[in-house]
């Protein structure tokens, strides 16, 4: 019997041997690192899925506030769920926005001296204000150069005037872009001078009670169409605690044909005041009055940004954000025909590689030890406002995110040999991307249109502002063979003659690929971030640093 009951203590030793070795065997199975496995999972299919369904008409252009945005926000929290992200904000999926929605009735026209300016036409008109009714009546107009102040450059637009109640007249882009061997600012590459937002907060900020810039395609880097469709209709804007009253009563826009009527009504040329602008600071009263009338209706209302988590192994209170921006311009039922802005390039496609980065980083063995988040926000269209307020109400505190990868409008236009980068030189984040760039025998290039400021017209703008180094790169212009240069000939016209048209759709001819390659280069960007404890730094010449 003790031989009996010896032999069958050996035996379950064995039995728990082989067990224990089984287990340990499963184990190390699956913490075999399948980071090159899942990186090629990252595919042009996925990324077509998630294309067609938020730019089908199902989806009504996804307006913030609208039925769209529901439809946007059950799939993206379905996705993330899927996946197994947790939700970002306490046991929510969404961030609550405040949003005022602001209407302008389109029945109104602007007057300047003899000129009577119809609205979209020759005009666009509007107020941030939250009041039923503003009227500009007789305002003294002042032609205000490029309505700069930038004591770092040494240049005021404003310098010795008054424009309280008057109505300031502004160039657009900044004194650098058509004259890049001045040496002014930062010669074509645009500079945050440039852009209409600073261009009515600093005539809001000098006390001028209406802005209105001059459109020009070129330094604008769009067309009047693009001003006349984003600027009318409903407008958003966060909620103010001061209803806006320390903003210009009336912000608009001529046309260049308006601007050169107004400018010759005042005895004066258009094109030889911009050359006295272009030389230095510059400001002309233009003897001329301006009036108009805005009927304003508004309603306050939330918009959400969309938040979902992977926690880190090792530091989970530390974060790599990944943005995109869900939001378009929904529809227009004025419009005779196709009524839906749809929005497949801008910005399914950022929304899309978001979706099948965030499934690669699910499906690693070994997870990263930072934790893994996905903003995907609101309100871009209208100004980044999805994205500037949660920068300033961060779920995840501002020193605890390392970084910021932006997905924006990505390229339909195949593989290419370079990469782009917007406002390139400006973070150590580039460090990163060019060692991902290397795995695909990529390089980077300085972004093509740097004039745009293209830098400042996307979410990754948000952290930046706050000090968190933020990336925006993608596929750059140097086709990966002849066969896709001919295609990128071919659909560049069709990509750029349909930036915020209805005809911005998904098209069966689009070729992915370059998405693919671009989605797979982010996604290792942001691994090798996941797997750091470092944290990258603004270089000396940014004008961004970390908040102390």
């Amino acid at each position: 019997m003790k031989t009996c009951h010896m032999m069958w203590a050996l035996s379950l030793i064995t039995i728990f041997t082989l067990s224990a070795c089984q287990n340990s065997q499963t184990t190390e199975t699956s913490q075999v690192d399948n980071f090159d496995e899942v990186y090629t999972q990252i595919n042009t299919q996925d990324l077509k899925t998630h294309i067609k369904t938020l730019a089908s008409d199902e989806y009504e252009g996804r307006l913030p506030t609208t039925i769209g945005e529901q439809k946007t926000l059950d799939y993206l929290v379905s996705e993330f769920k899927a996946l197994g992200y947790q939700p970002g904000n306490g046991d929510s999926y969404l961030q609550p926005v405040e949003l005022i929605e602001m209407t302008a009735d389109p029945d109104m026209t602007l007057t300047i001296g003899d000129n009577h300016l119809a609205y979209k036409e020759g005009m666009i008109a509007s107020t941030k204000r939250e009041q039923n009714l503003v009227e500009l009546k007789e305002s003294d107009l002042v032609f205000v150069g490029y309505g700069v102040n930038a004591p770092e450059y040494n240049w005021n637009d404003y310098e010795g005037l008054d424009v309280k109640g008057k109505t300031v007249v502004i160039l657009v882009n900044d004194p650098g872009f058509e004259n890049p061997a001045s040496g002014k600012f930062q010669g074509k590459t645009m500079t945050y001078y440039g852009r209409w937002s600073y261009k009515y907060e600093e005539a809001s900020r000098q006390g001028a009670e209406a802005a209105i810039i001059v459109h020009e395609t070129k330094p604008a880097s769009y067309g009047w169409s693009v001003v006349a469709n984003s600027w009318s209709g409903a407008q958003y804007g966060l909620v103010s605690k001061n209803g806006n009253a320390d903003r210009v009563a009336v912000e608009g826009w001529l046309t260049l044909e308006s601007a050169q009527k107004v400018f010759a009504d005042a005895g004066l040329d258009f094109t030889a005041e911009k050359e006295l602008a272009k030389a230095g600071p510059y400001n002309k009263a233009l003897n001329l009055k301006a009036s108009v009338t805005v009927k304003n209706s508004f309603k306050t209302s939330e918009s959400y940004n969309v938040i979902a988590s992977l926690p880190g192994a090792d530091s989970p209170d530390e974060h790599v954000i990944f943005t995109a921006h869900w939001d378009h311009l929904g529809k227009d039922e004025t419009k005779e025909g196709d009524q839906i802005y749809n929005g497949a390039h801008d910005n399914a496609t950022g929304v899309a590689a978001a979706l099948v980065m965030a499934k690669a980083y699910a499906n690693l063995n070994i997870k990263p030890q930072r934790s893994t988040t996905f903003l995907i926000v609101t309100a871009e269209e209208q100004g980044l406002l999805g994205s500037k307020y949660y920068s300033e109400h961060p779920i995840i505190p501002l020193d605890k995110t390392v970084a910021n990868i932006n997905m924006d409008a990505m390229s339909v236009l195949g593989k290419t040999k370079d990469v782009a980068v917007i406002g390139m030189g400006k973070s150590e984040l580039e460090t990163y991307l060019a060692k991902a760039a290397k795995r695909q025998n990529r390089y980077l290039v300085e972004e093509g249109h740097p004039e745009a400021g293209y830098y400042y017209r996307s979410d990754h703008f948000s952290f930046a502002k706050q000090g968190v180094p933020a990336l925006y790169a993608k596929g750059g212009e140097v086709p990966v063979d002849e066969a896709t240069a001919q295609y990128r000939k071919r659909t560049n016209v069709i990509v750029r003659g349909c930036y915020h048209q209805v005809c911005d759709q998904f098209r069966e001819s689009w070729d992915l690929s370059g998405i693919e390659e671009d989605a797979q280069l982010l996604f290792k960007v942001g691994y090798d971030l996941l797997s750091s404890d470092d944290w990258p730094n603004w270089a000396e010449t940014s004008e961004f640093q970390r908040q102390k």
